[in-house]
């Protein structure tokens, strides 16, 4: 017995130290002001050996804003602002929660914080961590962190000049159905929906 268990604790330490690819050489193919490319040589766990391009990015933030003001009302459900822009990548206009890239310095609720009043003029006084997620962890690291934001108020929205943007308050259910039909096409949008439609909701 004794010795099957010393064989499985040295299976145990074989994964473990295999869990992470070993890089032979990286070098920066492309470094630009949002993202840069790797390229590197690695032996990965199972003794495969490839070249991985890898996009590296500081990380983005979403925000899940809801406007539940009115949830005592009969029949009343939670609102979620969304916001409408042009997406050249996917060449057409799309509804998208408010999101943005984590700039140096900051914490991704500093961020979230940040973009929700620049890209919509709305603040909140509740912030909570909902959702931590690889976009597309094939080619690229970056990660998105989604807050839920209650208690929203109304101010002056400050785009980045290159952003025109359109906000716009949808209904749980209208966005459920927008998430579920395809108007809404953007991953993390769906994400955030679909987290909030799951969730239970007070008996009315």
């Amino acid at each position: 017995m004794a010795k099957l268990v010393g064989t499985k604790s040295a299976l145990t330490k074989s994964v473990t130290k295999s869990t992470q690819a070993r890089v032979l050489s990286s070098h920066i193919s492309y470094r630009g002001p949002v993202f840069s490319v790797t390229t590197d040589e690695v032996e990965e766990p199972g003794g495969v050996r490839a070249r991985r391009d890898v996009v590296r990015h500081s990380g983005s933030i979403v925000v899940l804003a809801v406007d539940d003001s009115a949830k005592s009302a009969r029949k009343a459900e939670p609102r979620i602002l969304l916001e409408r822009q042009y997406r050249h990548a996917a060449q057409s206009m799309m509804w998208e929660l408010p999101a943005g890239r984590i700039d140096d310095g900051e914490t991704a609720l500093t961020a979230a914080k940040r973009e929700l009043l620049e890209e919509t003029g709305y603040s909140a006084q509740h912030w909570k961590r909902i959702l931590h997620f690889y976009v597309s962890p094939g080619f690229l690291d970056e990660t998105m962190t989604i807050y839920l934001a209650h208690g929203l108020q109304a101010g002056r929205a400050q785009p980045e000049p290159d952003e025109k943007i359109a906000t716009r308050f949808f209904t749980l259910s209208e966005a459920e159905r927008m998430a579920l039909n395809g108007r809404v096409r953007d991953a993390k949008t769906i994400c955030g929906i679909l987290w909030l439609a799951q969730m239970p909701r007070p008996a009315r």
